[in-house]
């Protein structure tokens, strides 16, 4: 996300004018006073799934989406399921050499268990298992999953390396000193995994897009559709877009994800009036440490204030 501030102006604006003129501007200037004050750089989305009514700031550039990534594999598993070309309950040996290092679920797992793909599925999405991800990217494939979005009509949103594959290219790029390297400003501004032409990518505007297929049931099957907004409800991180909207009677669906300095989460928000919003925030931190609170927080002030717009309130 290093776009010139002119063009990430003009390209709010644009956001901005999709819908009611000037309180749609409003709303986006909030937003990019809301990244200001969190010291990130940011873009966003976010639209009435049942209207059509739209806010942003910067929707359409393209971004690295590192595992929000594993929402379009998700759907792309669903999709072979619905059309009789894979067994959800197909069990797999996920054996402990080769797997994909991570922090949560089976990469962080000693022994080699045996699970079917909807569990490996509800890994991926809850803990954002890079483990459970590749061994389902290795069933459905990449080809796949771009064949996925390309029915969705989403352009720019691709699929193009396994999560390992980002991991071992952030090893290749931080060098001899390895992960202490990836919070030097050097090392960052090389880092293949954080340039969106070279990675897994899409837009805001496109993942937006996508759910709000997912949650019309537009795409998949009724039950798939279903089965598929049944995981990204039982995500356990509250610290990005959940954040926002903390109130017992309002649910947040979402995945996150991150990378050095990237910080992100597209999700849908669900009122108990019936006002549904599907949301994507993107942003890359000034600092760069491991743990900055502010830059995970304001994914949920900016999504607050984008679902607070299209909700029409000041």
């Amino acid at each position: 996300m290093n776009d010139a501030p002119e063009e990430r102006a003009r390209q709010a604006r644009a956001t901005a004018a999709g819908g009611a003129g000037r309180p749609r501007t409003a709303v986006a200037d909030r937003i990019a006073a809301a990244f200001a004050d969190a010291g990130v750089d940011g873009v966003a989305h976010a639209v009435d799934i049942d209207r059509g009514t739209e806010v942003g700031y910067g929707a359409d550039r393209l971004v690295c989406t590192a595992s929000v990534h594993k929402l379009c594999l998700l759907l792309a598993l669903h999709r072979l399921a619905a059309a009789g070309r894979l067994d959800l309950t197909e069990q797999v040996e996920c054996a402990v050499e080769g797997r994909t290092p991570g922090g949560t679920g089976l990469a962080a797992m000693l022994d080699a268990p045996r699970m079917s793909l909807r569990d490996l599925a509800y890994l991926m999405i809850a803990v954002s298992d890079n483990a459970a991800a590749d061994l389902l990217l290795a069933r459905v494939g990449l080809e796949e999953v771009n064949h996925t979005t390309e029915a969705l009509g989403l352009r720019l949103t691709r699929a193009v390396e396994s999560f390992g594959a980002t991991q071992e290219g952030m090893r290749e790029d931080a060098g001899p000193a390895g992960a202490r390297a990836l919070t030097d400003p050097l090392v960052l501004a090389r880092l293949r995994a954080l340039d969106p032409t070279h990675g897994n990518r899409s837009t805001p505007r496109e993942l937006t897009s996508l759910l709000r297929a997912l949650w019309r049931d537009e795409f998949l099957p009724a039950a798939h559709g279903a089965a598929v907004r049944r995981l990204l409800g039982l995500q356990v991180w509250p610290h990005r877009l959940a954040s926002g909207f903390p109130f017992d009677d309002v649910q947040v669906f979402g995945k996150t994800g991150t990378l050095p300095t990237l910080r992100a989460e597209a999700g849908v928000v669900a009122y108990p009036d019936g006002g549904r919003y599907a949301v994507a925030v993107f942003t890359r931190a000034a600092d760069t440490g491991l743990v900055v609170p502010a830059a995970d927080a304001v994914i949920g002030v900016v999504g607050r204030t984008a679902v607070d717009g299209l909700r029409g309130i000041a």
